[in-house]
């Protein structure tokens, strides 16, 4: 009997940890949204700006998805890079959406888990997917690491305007 209530409040942490992982953590990802569409939509802003679009892939569901977001907003310097040189666009990723097409046509990017950025220049054209892990640094995402990140796939960057000679 004493094994079975030591078993049973084992597993009791990993369900609520579980039933957590479970909750939404934010309204940034719109689950009921045409991706196709709002892509569209952010390639022909991007081709008047003379910007590149970044999507981040993820979902409500996904905490460091919602760290991400807020660390971009509340860095001044990662808040300029952002809207400096892209047009952000957080595109929903869930099991109701899991077999979408659209992820075949993005190198399907859900491969390194999430968040996961694609870089995507004026014309639409996929020109980089970025694994989140590479810019975490300790329990969160690294200030510099995403800053090195959205300057080297600025436009500027991609068109050898930032290169050190």
């Amino acid at each position: 009997m004493k094994k079975m209530l030591l078993g049973v409040l084992l597993l009791f942490p990993a369900c609520i940890a579980g039933a957590q992982a479970q909750k939404s953590y934010g309204n940034l990802y719109n689950p009921q949204a045409d991706a196709r569409a709002e892509i569209r939509q952010a390639v022909a802003r991007a081709g008047r700006e003379h910007k590149n679009v970044l999507l981040q892939i993820g979902g409500n569901w996904c905490i460091w998805c919602i760290r991400f977001h807020h660390l971009v907003e509340t860095q001044d310097i990662l808040r300029r890079l952002m809207s400096d040189n892209f047009i952000f666009l957080p595109v929903n990723y869930d099991q109701q959406h899991k077999n979408d097409s659209l992820w075949g046509d993005l190198g399907y990017p859900q491969r390194f888990g999430f968040p996961v950025f694609v870089v995507l220049d004026e014309t639409g054209k996929e020109i980089h997917i970025q694994n989140s892990a590479y810019l975490e640094e300790g329990s969160g995402h690294s200030v510099s690491k995403v800053a090195e990140f959205l300057g080297q796939w600025s436009p500027a960057a991609i068109q050898g305007k930032t290169i050190k000679r």
